[in-house]
């Protein structure tokens, strides 16, 4: 698993609408926006495309509170007269889930800007790679993802065809793990849970490990006795809450 924090800009401008009387003394009718953007690594505001989707859920006094938008920058325009925490959810692409802020707006300036750092923790290569567009993401190669996940892919209507993760290993064991039997669990994998595991095994990657990615068949092949103890139990557990 791969975790990655992202910052996430709330821009907020305002403006008086002279042409329209108040509603209360004091407090003008006014018309606000709200667009959202990404800043990438190099303080740059770029696209937010990393979500599939915006919702904001306004003051119930509003008619149809409750508003979606699906495309960058998710810009909400409105009038009103008083300011009040907006709720926001953000749902991240290929079902990474919603990540929820909460905004205030208020009309103290005619522009502000709010900055929230998100965390995502995911082993899915197409969001990975969504996920580079706005900085870099530790210990993730989209070259070797893109290998994997095209074995994966080709073979997932056979969930127990074991040539997308070979082992090259059995009838012993290490660390407490029957490595036959984690043999057999790996070739019950999804694809997703497959990436994962290939994920797993290149972040902790050392010289001693007998591993080989092979492009051209999209097949990824370790010798599971190879592998540390630490990183056997780690995809032990991992392997076994999945299948079982």
């Amino acid at each position: 698993m791969v975790e990655v924090k992202r910052t996430v800009r709330i821009t907020t401008t305002q403006r008086v609408l002279k042409d329209i009387a108040p509603v209360q003394a004091g407090f003008p009718m006014r018309a606000w926006t709200i667009e959202i953007c990404l800043v990438d690594d190099k303080g740059n505001e770029i696209p937010a495309t990393l979500f599939d989707k915006v919702t904001y859920h306004l003051h119930p006094t509003f008619s149809n509170p409750v508003r979606a938008y699906k495309k960058p920058p998710f810009r909400i325009d409105e009038k009103g007269w008083g300011g009040f925490d907006i709720p926001i959810t953000l749902t991240i692409t290929d079902k990474g889930g919603d990540k929820k802020l909460n905004h205030d707006l208020n009309f103290m300036k005619e522009k502000y800007v709010i900055d929230h750092i998100i965390t995502i923790n995911t082993n899915k290569a197409p969001l990975l790679k969504e996920l580079l567009n706005s900085g870099p993401v530790p210990n993730f190669n989209p070259d070797e993802a893109s290998a994997s996940g095209a074995g994966a892919k080709r073979r997932s209507n056979n969930a127990a065809d074991p040539k997308t993760i070979k082992k090259m290993k059995t009838g012993a064991s290490k660390a407490g793990v029957d490595l036959e039997r984690m043999a057999d669990y790996l070739t019950k994998l999804n694809e997703d849970d497959l990436l994962g595991v290939v994920q797993m095994v290149n972040d902790n990657r050392t010289a001693e490990m007998n591993i080989k990615n092979d492009v051209e068949n999209g097949e990824f092949t370790m010798d599971l006795y190879t592998l540390p103890d630490t990183l056997l139990k780690s995809l032990w557990d991992y392997v076994r809450k999945r299948v079982e």
